[in-house]
């Protein structure tokens, strides 16, 4: 299998072969590629709709420009100094991959980005300005994408001694996270049977909702005593692994 970046070539053969409407481990397949390199190539450069041989090179060309100018420090896909003795070049291809998965979960590309961000710090916080320079984009995109994943309950404001605000991520973050989708889920049902009045009791269309409200509903529920159940996993150290030598 070939290795190393994609090039303007292959590109165009994805461009094809998405307008063919070929799956991504088709087109891996035909480049002799894995099928995580399509699909983070994809994603990454607008999707399957919008994804464009030339603007996706043009982009990669540009993102290397920027590693090997502004190299970031330690923390998500650094390249400088690594806590922990960590492989800069693993945590990098890690944070694309956790970005991706992300992604196909339905997050917004640039709130992804944001996410990863901070979900791979140590230190689960950073500043605006920290994000600005980890992901080289605008404070307006930083902004952006923020403010969505507080909507979400995923991330959260704090200042710290400096009075700079923070974004943060903590223990509580899937927990709050589900929460955040049980409510979306309910709100959902109350909707659909909004439609059931609507429409009128006992007619096709109404019958249709009222289903879809009841299956609604017993998610929603499900999901929140669920969460509410495994809450304390999030509190808790995972057990050392076993020495194998032993």
């Amino acid at each position: 299998m070939p290795g190393g970046r994609l090039t303007q070539q292959e590109r165009q053969q994805i461009t094809l072969g998405l307008a063919d409407g070929l799956a991504y481990a088709e087109i891996a397949r035909n480049l002799e590629r894995p099928t995580s390199t399509i699909t983070r190539e994809v994603l990454r450069n607008g999707g399957p709709t919008a994804y464009r041989a030339d603007l996706a090179h043009r982009a990669t060309e540009q993102r290397a420009r920027r590693k090997q100018a502004a190299p970031r420090d330690e923390g998500a896909g650094g390249t400088s100094s690594q806590a922990y003795g960590r492989d800069a070049e693993a945590v990098r291809a890690y944070e694309e991959t956790f970005t991706t998965v992300l992604i196909q979960s339905g997050t917004p590309k640039m709130m992804a980005r944001v996410m990863s961000c901070l979900t791979l710090t140590d230190t689960g916080s950073l500043t605006a300005a920290e994000l600005v320079q980890r992901l080289q984009v605008s404070p307006a995109s930083v902004s952006k994408a923020v403010a969505f994943l507080e909507s979400q309950g995923m991330v959260r404001r704090e200042r710290d001694e400096r009075r700079r605000e923070r974004y943060v991520v903590d223990n509580d973050i899937m927990y709050q996270s589900m929460m955040a989708s049980a409510r979306s889920t309910a709100h959902m049902v109350d909707v659909a049977r909004q439609g059931v009045g609507v429409l009128g009791s006992g007619t096709p269309a109404a019958t249709r909702l009222e289903n879809i409200a009841r299956f609604l509903d017993f998610v929603s529920e499900s999901i929140a005593r669920a969460a509410e159940q495994a809450r304390d996993i999030l509190h808790t150290q995972p057990e050392p692994p076993k020495d194998s030598t032993t």
